[in-house]
């Protein structure tokens, strides 16, 4: 049931309302239909992100997909905790004490869904920023793809959401927001900290290319 209701909602609902109302520029994705398993790493300046990228993906993989989100925000009581898990299908994620040691790490929650197979929306930055400056990222899915090779990940650049909705507004605004899909690629490195060079870097093209 999920699974059609996630795909009414997202391929739909949102996206018809981003597209025509929002003004969001979605970027073909029908690419991801032919990848087994990925994980999508994008900037990060508003709560229509993971929303819009949710959007845009093709409606055949949508149940498929786990945003990862803050557990303290979109899990700060159960009603929110059983929405966002349910509507969002998020992992939701504790912003805690990430180390190389996933047990009991907030680490362990993203392992888990990999090792079951779904693929990943993830913002690196872990919290949203100022619209159009990306912050530093954060090497804890670097860790997780150092451990799991074979899945690829995919950069993604947003522009404009922060104007759509920035952080700290309560009114969506229009504003011609654009969604850019990289390349899938795979790590070499078993170094986070390379990796996550590696992915900043793709997504940083991403945004020269939009601009």
């Amino acid at each position: 049931m999920q699974k059609y209701i996630l795909r009414f909602i997202y391929s739909f609902i949102l996206r018809i309302f981003l597209k025509l109302i929002v003004g969001v520029k979605f970027d073909d994705a029908s690419f991801l239909e032919k990848e087994e398993q990925f994980v999508i790493l994008s900037n990060h300046n508003s709560h229509l992100d993971t929303l819009s990228i949710m959007a845009s993906l093709p409606s055949s993989i949508i149940h498929r997909v786990k945003p990862v989100a803050a557990g303290d925000y979109f899990g700060r009581n159960k009603i929110i905790s059983w929405f966002s898990r349910f509507f969002i299908n998020a992992i939701l994620l504790e912003r805690k004490g990430i180390t190389k040691k996933s047990s009991g790490s907030p680490l362990a929650a993203i392992e888990k869904a990999v090792d079951e197979g779904y693929s990943l929306i993830l913002f690196p930055e872990g919290t949203r920023g100022q619209p159009e400056k990306m912050k530093t990222l954060k090497r804890g899915i670097g860790i997780v793809l150092s451990k799991n090779k074979h899945v690829k990940y995919i950069p993604v650049y947003m522009d404009g959401m922060g104007k759509n909705l920035p952080k700290g507004g309560a009114l969506i605004v229009p504003y011609n927001a654009k969604i850019k899909y990289g390349t899938p690629k795979t790590v070499v490195s078993d170094d986070s900290k390379e990796i996550m060079t590696q992915i900043e870097n793709d997504i940083l093209t991403l945004k020269d290319e939009l601009h």
